[in-house]
């Protein structure tokens, strides 16, 4: 079983400023976002220039961040944010969601499109392409923090790791354990999990880049490349959830499915009628190239 580290979330310390690794996650993305959407224009495979590019960064940051938040609020601990409301504006607290992101992200590329005159789905397959590698980005930050830490697992796994920020739950977890894991315990101190951030950032976000990056080099109907986004990151957060330890206020909810399988699951199912639909559509005006 390997161990931890157990970073220190804070990458830089100047004086009383602390840039924490999760932040620095945020920037690359961002950094990510822009490299790659530059690189589509000179190849002229975008319909942005340079400045409704930096533009839509912008729209972008802020949907993101404000949906992010708002979808943790919403999803994942209702209760706790009616109680206190103040703390919602407290994201240096952490407490972000993918979903409530997207969300955030799709209302953005809505206001975007109509400020330039474009499709929103012409924007949805612009941005798709970009997304993934930001994805991971934030997977690795998720790591580096000890977070969001995995399920149980063999101790024999040569991929197991053990958590110390999970120790906790480790100790709650025990006697319900087998011997060889309790055996694991009284070993390293802790339990052997999924390292699930990893698998993260191997299909939401590496995987995913490859299959969106190639299949949007060639002329697709308008829908279609996003439409896959949809498909592709809702599959592949399914898959890796089965491994992912649920939030601890929330468990499992019906048909033994965490909160994100069940968030993921309607992605999947828009994104499969709206890939089947954007392509039988045929008029000339339902292709970009």
């Amino acid at each position: 079983m390997l161990i931890h580290p157990n970073f220190d979330p804070v990458a830089v310390q100047i004086g009383p400023l602390s840039i924490h690794w999760y932040a620095l996650s945020y920037l690359l993305a961002f950094a990510l976002f822009v490299m790659l959407g530059r690189w589509r224009i000179r190849q002229g495979q975008s319909i942005l220039s340079r400045d409704q590019l930096d533009d839509l960064l912008t729209y972008g940051i802020l949907g993101v961040i404000i949906g992010g938040r708002l979808g943790y609020v919403l999803f994942y601990q209702p209760t706790y944010f009616l109680a206190n409301p103040l703390d919602i504006v407290k994201v240096w607290q952490g407490g972000m969601s993918f979903h409530g992101g997207f969300l955030g992200a799709a209302v953005a590329v809505w206001m975007f499109a109509r400020k330039y005159g474009f499709l929103a789905t012409q924007i949805g397959d612009t941005v798709a392409p970009l997304v993934p590698l930001g994805l991971a980005s934030g997977r690795i930050g998720n790591f580096i923090n000890g977070e969001l830490w995995g399920r149980v697992t063999d101790p024999n796994a040569w991929w197991a790791v053990g958590f110390p920020a999970a120790r906790a739950e480790d100790v709650a977890l025990l006697p319900s354990l087998p011997a060889s894991l309790q055996a694991a315990f009284g070993q390293y101190g802790m339990l052997p999990r999924h390292p699930s951030q990893l698998y993260e950032f191997l299909l939401e976000g590496l995987v995913l880049f490859v299959l969106l990056w190639f299949f949007a080099r060639k002329e697709r109907p308008i829908g279609q490349v996003a439409a896959l986004f949809l498909i592709g990151y809702g599959v592949f957060r399914f898959i890796v959830e089965f491994t992912r330890q649920p939030d601890s206020h929330l468990g499992l909810l019906s048909l033994g499915l965490s909160m994100g399988q069940w968030l993921s699951l309607p992605m999947v199912v828009v994104g499969l009628v709206w890939f089947v639909w954007a392509g039988r559509r045929r008029d000339d005006e339902e292709y970009y190239g």
